[in-house]
């Protein structure tokens, strides 16, 4: 007998944008930050923000539906404040603040995506390279205000991850790492506050490195966190006894994957570890929704990229010469992939 169809999940599915352009509009409009610890009145907010009073009451209570707002009371008078998670991850005077992600999303990503079915009919990317002609990281790179909203997107995707790594990871046996596409410096800065024994090194393009040199000096670790710039297609990686790379196999093809994975092999000791944190896919590829997805979104962004399996991952690091593998579970979608020369 036939499975009833459920209508729900279609709707809810096909109507997701609902709520994904309203948060993402949330954080455009710095809703979680102009509230921070206060309480307001929907006319309180929508003035410090700029929303209409028209859509006031409906946009701060969808908010409060989606758990992201907590409302006392009810109609005019009612006052809306964070919730603990809102505070913590989407007020950009947070440590934790990951809104970054979500500000790159709705300025770049949100419209990117409405050519979906183009870039699946073509496996041509559908942002700025299609418009301009240039690689994706030339056209991110070329201009700092478009490179600092990138690197601010790279750090909210990735400080959990990081902070999970700089947990779960066991440095005991190490003391140098580098991180390959360091972007602004989070992971070498993360492991050199919870591992006071290592000395890190985050390496990425000419243009990072005084981002990166910023961040590492206002956290008081240059002494033992060191930029370095290179373009790891045409440099050696710096050597270290762990060598990182956050969300950055994924942006490339197979051949580009199976070249950084050599270069992080050659720049390895015997007994080094490579360590690719990524959205990895589940090997049967049915359940790690996000990873695919994320998969679609390098078909959107570049010529060649895709996210993989674990599997795929052991199979490429063999082939390098690796000879040991490991898969740490971070939280959510994400894992730390290790493989050990």
């Amino acid at each position: 007998m036939q499975e009833p169809v459920d209508v729900i999940r279609i709707l809810q599915t096909a109507f997701g944008f609902w709520s994904s352009k309203t948060l993402l509009s949330a954080v455009e409009l710095g809703v979680f930050s102009a509230l921070d610890d206060r309480a307001l009145t929907a006319a309180e907010l929508g003035k410090d923000v700029g929303v209409h009073p028209r859509a006031q009451r409906d946009f701060f209570d969808a908010l409060v539906c989606m758990r992201f707002l907590e409302r006392e009371g009810d109609g005019e008078d009612a006052l809306y404040r964070n919730t603990e998670a809102a505070k913590l991850y989407l007020d950009e005077r947070s440590s934790q603040y990951i809104g970054g992600a979500l500000e790159m999303a709705s300025a770049r990503l949100y419209r990117f995506w409405n050519d979906l079915p183009k870039a699946l009919r073509t496996g041509s990317p559908q942002n700025e390279v299609r418009h301009t002609g240039k690689p994706l990281f030339e056209a991110l790179y070329s201009e700092l205000p478009r490179l600092e909203q990138f690197l601010g997107a790279m750090v909210g995707f990735s400080r959990h991850n990081v902070d999970v790594f700089a947990e779960r990871f066991d440095f005991s046996r190490y003391k140098t790492l580098c991180d390959a596409g360091g972007a602004t410096g989070l992971l070498s800065i993360t492991v050199a506050k919870r591992h006071p024994h290592m000395r890190l090194t985050t390496f990425d393009l000419p243009a990072v490195e005084p981002i990166a040199r910023r961040r590492v000096e206002a956290e008081g670790l240059a002494d033992r966190v060191m930029v370095v710039s290179g373009d790891f297609f045409e440099d050696p990686l710096p050597k270290a006894d762990v060598i990182t790379m956050g969300l950055v196999l994924h942006d490339w093809s197979l051949p580009q994957k199976k070249h950084l994975i050599r270069a992080a092999y050659d720049a390895l000791p015997p007994g080094g570890a490579f360590v690719a944190i990524e959205n990895l896919i589940d090997d049967a590829r049915r359940e790690n929704l996000f990873g695919l997805l994320s998969s679609l979104n390098m078909l959107i962004e570049t010529t060649g990229g895709f996210d993989f399996t674990a599997a795929d991952f052991r199979a490429w690091c063999k082939e390098a010469g690796f000879e040991r593998f490991e898969i740490i579970p971070l939280e959510g979608p994400a894992s730390a992939a290790v493989a050990y020369k």
